[in-house]
């Protein structure tokens, strides 16, 4: 595939989200690779992973487990809980301010999707204990979702905190920020989600109160670190990891009519540009508008560019490309030929189909 973007084209224009100004409007989107070391501690291929796609506007990482007890979905991704997490993480920040770029960590805990098998899994919490359709990949095979535990109403305080924590941590660590991972079927989405939230106390039933624990978890963590250093990240009617959101957009009105006071860095939306939500929530976002399409549209470099031209989002985040491409802006802006990306390679381990991709300036970066 080729595309070439003009020098005028709006997704080259530099944009300021919060405290950080980017080069340009093209956002890396997080991407779990399952490349960190077994206790969650980013690897050296992670540091060299990001390091190599720098010149992306923002670089959003992989989602990053906020506690102990916070991931246990899949193996061998990040956390940002220890001092050994957050040393290599000084390190990944390191490199990608050492070549000019940007970067916020999506901070993360997965909820009723985690397995017993799977180290942070042990005990799967969620709003209800109503079990996520889907299975896992463990180290004794694919096994079923099993069905969690309802988390107590006086547990969701130290759920709030262990994201204020982390975030902590990684400004700490000189990252420029942090994305609040409220998306994809994980736990803050299960509480905001009418399917998955059967609760009957302040954290269940009205929009209101599915949306407390999100509104909580971001002032927490803007009171750590301040609003210009914090993204969130919303799915809304996204039927990942088993949610089947009856309605995607009241419960979300009441969220962002909430936030609509905190000077976010940002909000980012996983949306198709025809969803009608989309109009109907972008009238209530006060923040920059950072809009990821998904696998397959992303691909139509000419909608993202629209979608920015027209006002309907400030940046956009792009994933598989990235992945394929670590010079993928330059590549764009030049107009070379992209990289396909290996799908067989993106959850395996080693440097294969990660840092191994070619660039404008040699066979690797």
């Amino acid at each position: 595939m080729v595309y070439q973007l003009t020098s005028e084209s709006a997704l080259l224009t530099p944009v300021t989200v919060g405290a950080t100004a980017a080069a340009n409007r093209i956002f890396m989107a997080p991407l779990t690779r399952q490349r960190a070391q077994a206790d969650g501690t980013p690897s050296d291929l992670q540091v060299e992973h990001y390091r190599q796609r720098a010149g992306a506007g923002l670089i959003i990482t992989e989602a990053t487990h906020v506690s102990a007890t916070a991931g246990g979905a899949y193996l061998n991704t990040p956390g940002i809980h220890t001092d050994r997490h957050q040393q290599r993480w000084a390190e990944v920040a390191e490199a990608v301010h050492g070549e000019g770029g940007k970067i916020f960590v999506q901070i993360w805990h997965v909820g009723r999707v985690a397995h017993p098998l799977i180290p942070g899994g042990e005990h799967p919490v969620a709003p209800s204990a109503i079990a996520a359709e889907g299975s896992a990949h463990t180290p004794e095979g694919s096994k079923p979702l099993v069905t969690p535990r309802a988390l107590e109403t006086d547990e969701i305080a130290g759920i709030v905190d262990s994201f204020r924590t982390a975030a902590r941590r990684a400004v700490d660590a000189g990252l420029d920020g942090v994305e609040i991972h409220a998306a994809n079927g994980y736990l803050l989405h299960e509480f905001l989600g009418d399917d998955s939230n059967q609760r009957t106390d302040a954290y269940g039933g009205s929009p209101a109160n599915r949306a407390r624990i999100v509104v909580e978890t971001v002032q927490a963590v803007v009171d750590e670190i301040g609003a210009d250093r914090v993204g969130i990240r919303l799915s809304p009617g996204h039927q990942a990891n088993g949610m089947n959101e009856a309605d995607p957009v009241t419960v979300y009105q009441e969220l962002l009519r909430t936030l609509a006071d905190i000077p976010l860095a940002y909000v980012h939306l996983l949306i198709e540009p025809d969803d009608p939500t989309l109009a109907t929530l972008r009238s209530e976002i006060t923040s920059p508008v950072v809009i990821n399409t998904g696998f397959v549209i992303e691909s139509d470099f000419a909608q993202l560019e629209s979608l920015v031209a027209n006002g309907t989002a400030d940046a956009v985040s792009v994933g598989r490309w990235f992945i394929s491409n670590p010079d993928l802006v330059e590549r764009l802006r030049t107009g070379v030929e992209l990289t396909a990306p290996d799908q067989s390679t993106f959850y395996s381990p080693g440097a294969k189909g990660y840092t191994d991709y070619p660039t404008l300036v040699g066979q690797s970066a």
